[in-house]
């Protein structure tokens, strides 16, 4: 990105930012309904590879029958709107004050196994799709004396990438891009007992452990699963549903079974299609909160962007 136009995406981003900001909340609601519409209606890019995964997510309900195109378009839809949602919460959460998430939050179930993993002072991982709003619990739980450590793909350009970042630490969150130095900082908050939230369900680096995804191999990270087995962090599997209405939803599963059964790299593969096989559950749940819009399978060629 050149130096020109990273200086204008910085400038619009703050700048929208501070327009969600400080708009009402209907009216920033409506704005992101009707952004979200829009993008649905692109023929091609991020709306034909979203399409791909929900019809692979509503097949897995009904295998014998093949999702009616009709019904996907729908959920694509609802998707874009959804994820348009997502944006704009996240640019307004900084000013949210933290008694308005606490009353907008609810935990479902599992809320126990997160209390005790802390309590036993090795460390918890919670791997996370990108389903709802996993910011919104990360406050959430700042807000309840666990704050959270994340790993994020970087953005571009540096400058925007440190205001969000920047952003999310007003609000209890520890956010490092993803690189050489993340894994280190993972693990020193591991040992000292804390808390990281890791979203694994892309492989952003391609070299992660192969999967059954959705009736299809693929592959996802191999970071949680190998750091809850080398330093016996308990490794709970987590989502944050939008809804009902401005409300959020949380579900925290039971503790995976990370004990060693044979090889590191035999572990690590059954744990990660664990991961996978409960990210399925937690997706099917609310296809059109699913925000993955790259492709994320091998059949999801060139030709579907």
């Amino acid at each position: 990105m050149d130096h020109r136009r990273a200086l204008l995406t910085y400038a619009a981003y703050r700048g929208l930012g501070a327009a969600l900001h400080a708009l009402p909340e209907p009216v920033a609601e409506t704005a992101a309904s009707t952004v979200g519409a829009l993008l649905a209606h692109r023929p091609r890019g991020p709306r034909h590879v979203r399409e791909r995964h929900l019809a692979r997510v509503l097949a897995s309900t009904s295998p014998v029958v093949a999702p009616d195109p009709s019904v996907v378009r729908r959920w694509a839809r609802r998707s874009f709107r959804a994820y348009a949602r997502y944006w704009v919460e996240g640019a307004r959460m900084a000013g949210t004050d933290v008694a308005t998430v606490r009353r907008r939050m609810r935990v479902e179930r599992g809320y126990e196994h997160l209390v005790e993993g802390m309590a036993a002072g090795r460390g918890v991982i919670v791997a996370l799709p990108h389903v709802g709003s996993w910011e919104w619990g990360g406050v959430f739980l700042a807000s309840e004396g666990y704050p959270m450590t994340t790993v994020v793909e970087r953005l571009e350009p540096p400058a925007l990438f440190d205001w969000l970042a920047e952003q999310r630490r007003q609000m209890g969150l520890t956010v490092t891009p993803l690189g050489p130095e993340s894994g280190g900082i993972v693990l020193r908050t591991l040992r000292r007992g804390g808390l990281v939230g890791l979203l694994c369900d892309r492989d952003l680096v391609g070299n992660g452990v192969e999967v059954d995804f959705f009736g299809e191999r693929t592959t996802l990270p191999a970071g949680p699963a190998m750091l809850a087995l080398r330093t016996g962090a308990t490794l709970l599997v987590a989502a944050v549903y939008s809804g009902p209405g401005q409300h959020h939803t949380g579900i925290i599963s039971e503790p995976l079974d990370t004990s060693r059964t044979g090889s590191l790299r035999k572990d690590v593969a059954r744990v990660t299609q664990d991961i996978a096989h409960r990210f399925e559950a937690i997706i099917r749940r609310a296809p059109g909160q699913w925000h993955l819009y790259q492709p994320n399978w091998p059949s999801d060629t060139a030709d579907d962007l």
